[in-house]
């Protein structure tokens, strides 16, 4: 008997067809890896099985019987959870209150349910703090909270959408270790992912889609190398990305950042006096685990909070009183971490979020052109190869790599002399990341000055010329990426200074 039977499943939306007939059949007490590109239709499938979308034909079958969904909550009663890749969280509720919305007991105290939720968070090594807001943790600790959810539930076939995209690689081999743990108790493990050694370390048996069809069924992970992978994912054989070769010269500074002090709500230095310059044609990288103050240092450059001391200059120019529209219009642009909750609108359509930041121009006086306003849309588009079905439709149907694609393609249009970009890559599947980085590169080689944000070691030893490591709030270390050592970076990640050989 199967845990896990799709069979057959279409599903169509306005201009796009995201799964032709789909199908995945996973095993009891197993962890299956569904594979492809961004936009091959994994997320949809998994959309069905959780009860999501209904399939405009085919059948879902847990432990052989029938099952016909109609809402979330029915596919979470009989046993399945999905943690999904863009956090389905409400902000200003505490962790507890998300962990337990909508399934704690009637009567129980608040301190119970923090102290329950905190065991819990324990035992599966998903360490977080029970009592504080959503909105002032950072990717990574909100992704434990997704998790959490879907334990607290006791999932019996759990769905994980690209879960370690927001990760450190410790923090990843210990998902790694709860998924088989959990895999042995006979529960079922959905794995998203599109990074080769976690599916061969965490998964059993992977299928792949591609172009919403499955192309290949439960085959054992032992048979897969990129090569084959990427192949059966896109088609042909993709090369694996390269360090890039640097033939630029750095030039003058365009980016300097002195003495930056950021204070949360609870008057906490989450940004501990950091000085960093950036030349032209630079991409300078910050590493750091999830939480030790990169994303409110990005905010406060970007204008999208206020630091309590400390000056942010363009070209020589001080931009630390504008606000972030005034920053842009000296040549700031800004890649939030958090597509969706900061850098795009999904209930708008593309046009609309294509010429978020330039509507002004685009007519005379009050009205917008929205002749002028779709051709830059469809510029965007092209250049970009944004896969968007109807320029007119919201963009909350849109794959992730799509989506970055558009937040990168609208970020670049004005030509900035400085991109901020963090995370740009998150939760993108092969070909998704190889195109944001080239386009990360070609920028660099143009001149502009950039800043890259990363969880990713790989990328950034790949793509920067030097490297930062942030550590509570300060910076903590300088590397040459040619000759520092994982080792010695991830040491400075875990709050080792580094010693004067490897800094520079």
């Amino acid at each position: 008997m199967t845990a896990v039977e799709l069979d057959g499943i279409w599903k169509r939306f306005p201009g796009v067809i995201a799964n032709a007939g789909a199908s995945l059949t996973v095993a009891p007490g197993s962890v299956h890896a569904v594979l492809g590109e961004n936009g091959a239709g994994k997320t949809t499938l998994m959309n069905v099985l959780a009860g999501v979308y209904r399939p405009d034909e085919g059948t879902v079958r847990l432990d052989g019987v029938e099952q016909s969904f109609s809402k979330p909550a029915d596919a979470i009663a009989a046993g399945v959870g999905m943690v999904y890749q863009e956090f389905r969280l409400i902000p200003t509720f505490t962790v507890t209150e998300n962990v337990a919305l909508g399934s704690a007991p009637a009567v129980l105290s608040k301190s119970s349910m923090e102290k329950q939720v905190g065991e819990l968070a324990e035992r599966f090594g998903l360490h977080t703090e029970p009592g504080r807001e959503v909105w002032q943790l950072s990717m990574g600790e909100r992704q434990r909270v997704e998790i959490l959810k879907a334990l607290w539930r006791n999932a019996q076939v759990l769905i994980l959408d690209e879960p370690t995209a927001v990760l450190t690689p410790n923090e990843a081999a210990e998902l790694g270790r709860i998924t088989a743990t959990m895999a042995a108790e006979g529960r079922s493990i959905i794995f998203i992912s599109h990074k080769l050694d976690e599916v061969k370390t965490f998964c059993d048996e992977a299928t792949v889609l591609r172009g919403g069809k499955t192309v290949a069924s439960s085959l054992s992970v032992d048979d897969l190398d990129a090569g084959r992978m990427a192949e059966l994912m896109v088609g042909e054989a993709t090369a694996v990305s390269q360090r890039r070769v640097r033939t630029t010269v750095v030039g003058e500074r365009v980016l300097d950042v002195d003495n930056i002090i950021v204070h949360d709500i609870h008057g906490r230095a989450v940004v501990n006096d950091v000085s960093l310059v950036v030349g032209r044609g630079e991409i300078v990288g910050i590493a750091g685990v999830a939480g030790n103050g990169q994303r409110p240092l990005a905010d406060a450059i970007a204008g999208l909070r206020q630091a309590s001391t400390g000056t942010v200059s363009v070209t020589h120019t001080d931009i630390t009183g504008m606000d972030a529209r005034t920053r842009n219009s000296h040549g700031l642009a800004y890649v939030p971490e958090d597509r969706i909750g900061v850098g795009l609108a999904p209930r708008m359509n593309a046009i609309d979020n294509a010429i978020m930041r330039n509507y002004r121009t685009l007519g005379d006086g009050p009205l917008i052109d929205f002749g002028q306003a779709e051709s830059r849309a469809a510029s965007l588009i092209e250049r970009y190869n944004i896969k968007v079905g109807r320029v007119d439709q919201p963009l909350a149907g849109l794959s992730g790599g799509n989506l970055q694609r558009l937040l990168v393609g609208r970020e670049l249009d004005d030509e900035p002399v400085v991109l901020i970009a963090a995370q740009p890559t998150r939760g993108l599947d092969v070909q998704g990341v190889k195109a944001i980085q080239d386009i990360l590169v070609e920028q660099a080689t143009d001149g502009v000055g950039i800043l890259l944000i990363s969880e990713d070691l790989e990328e950034l030893f790949a793509l920067s010329d030097r490297l930062l490591v942030m550590h509570e709030g300060a910076v903590v270390g300088e590397f040459d990426p040619d000759t520092a050592t994982r080792q010695e970076v991830g040491a400075a990640m875990a709050g080792a200074h580094a010693s004067e050989g490897s800094a520079h």
